[in-house]
């Protein structure tokens, strides 16, 4: 009987109840499906080129075009908007291993240990292996061609112990700058929500690593590098194909857009212009060039401002290394955030106000210079220490760059 009974409720089980079970099922499985697809395109999986946004792709637009020379922006579009910056991160990354190398700390054929935590870095890479090094110079081609966030890990850990030790001196360094708004966490750009910057910010520091290093910053206009016989061409296709561009960095995550730093020389004349938030590498590109074009001939050919240089007052003690370019840090309260700018229009809002001067002035100098010289050739720099376990230099570097930025209060770890 309850065989029978079963039997009857089973004829009951309409063919349309059958159809929508199945049509469910049918969807998880799907659903299933392009769950494992999504999974299978990770960051650590997915090929550079690959389109991840669709055509309504708008991030954040903000732009800058300064001039060098007589400090102005020429043009600028939400240009003290916070933006994420991508591997225009390196940029501050290379900033402070040509710092390295100017000191004699490292040379480009120095060996970096690679890390287990450098290796599996995320593309794009170098494809680096743990245990194994890589000279310096590698590492800046690397860098500059590929933008290899595998490298950019390991010239963090060579210099700062670890990437969040050196990420805090990277911050400390664009204060020093005058870049009040940028904040790094870490060496290659990778997302990161508190990594932010402007593109005033960036145009600064895209001409600061020029007038430091003048000798290294040529490594941003190699047009390609060949790494264990693979051949890498650089990202950056104005090289080559605009005049006057000399560099210096491309970068790109799905929430920072499309970016581009230019460096541009022509005609006695130097700008640096920045795009931030491109909806892809044509339109950017595009872009770029259509504002070089349109404001080179406004530039100035005759220097006017000092160059930039740290507030620290231990760099560029001659007169024309004064004081950080004014208008960089100076936000331009006057025009509504996102209007297009133009100094040829309204050339006093464009015009530099002096920051505070490095701390050591000619006036607060010591009564004896001799002392002084004496003292501070008593206190030689430490060479860097590259050993496994740099423990008490990284220890020495934590407790100077922390204090310091506490002391600034402006530090956002």
């Amino acid at each position: 009987m309850r065989k029978s009974r079963h039997n009857r409720g089973s004829a009951r089980i309409s063919p349309s109840h059958r159809l929508r079970v199945v049509a469910a099922l049918t969807t998880l499985m799907v659903a299933g499906a392009g769950w494992s697809q999504a999974e299978a395109r990770s960051p650590a999986k997915a090929t550079p080129h690959r389109v991840i946004h669709g055509p309504n792709y708008h991030p954040p637009y903000a732009a800058i075009v300064f001039d060098d020379k007589s400090g102005r922006a020429l043009h600028e579009v939400s240009a003290d908007e916070p933006r994420h910056p991508a591997s225009l991160t390196k940029i501050m990354t290379l900033y402070l291993l040509f710092e390295q190398l100017e000191q004699g700390r490292l040379q480009l054929d120095t060996p970096l240990p690679i890390s287990t935590r450098a290796a599996l870095q995320n593309p794009t890479k170098l494809g680096l292996k743990a245990n194994q090094t890589i000279k310096v110079e590698d590492a800046i081609k690397g860098l500059v061609t590929k933008s290899a966030n595998d490298a950019a890990v390991v010239v963090a850990e060579s210099i700062g112990g670890s990437e969040e030790e050196f990420a805090k001196l990277m911050t400390l360094k664009a204060r020093m700058l005058g870049m009040t708004s940028t904040t790094y966490v870490n060496a290659s750009g990778l997302p990161a929500e508190e990594q932010i910057t402007t593109a005033r910010d960036q145009a600064l520091l895209g001409c600061a690593i020029q007038h430091r290093f003048p000798g290294f910053y040529r490594y941003f206009a190699t047009p390609s590098f060949q790494y264990k016989g693979v051949e890498m061409h650089n990202h950056n296709t104005l090289l080559g194909q605009v005049k006057g561009v000399d560099g210096i960095k491309t970068g790109y995550t799905e929430a920072s857009g499309y970016n581009l730093v230019s460096s541009v020389r022509r005609d006695e004349k130097h700008i640096v212009a920045v795009i931030l938030g491109g909806t892809s590498n044509a339109a950017r590109d595009a872009r770029m060039r259509q504002l070089i074009e349109d404001h080179i001939s406004l530039a100035s050919t005759q220097r006017t401002v000092p160059i930039v240089v740290e507030t620290n007052g231990q760099h560029g003690t001659d007169e024309d290394r004064a004081p950080v370019l004014a208008s960089f840090a100076a936000r331009n309260a006057e025009a509504p955030a996102g209007e297009r700018f133009d100094a040829t229009l309204a050339p006093a809002k464009a015009d530099p106000i002096p920051l505070p001067r490095p701390r050591v002035q000619a006036a607060e100098r010591p009564a004896n210079p001799a002392k002084q010289a004496a003292s501070t050739r008593a206190k030689p720099n430490r060479p860097l220490q590259l050993t496994p376990n740099n423990a008490s230099t990284v220890t020495a570097r934590r407790d100077v760059s922390t204090s310091t930025l506490n002391q600034a209060g402006r530090g956002h770890f």
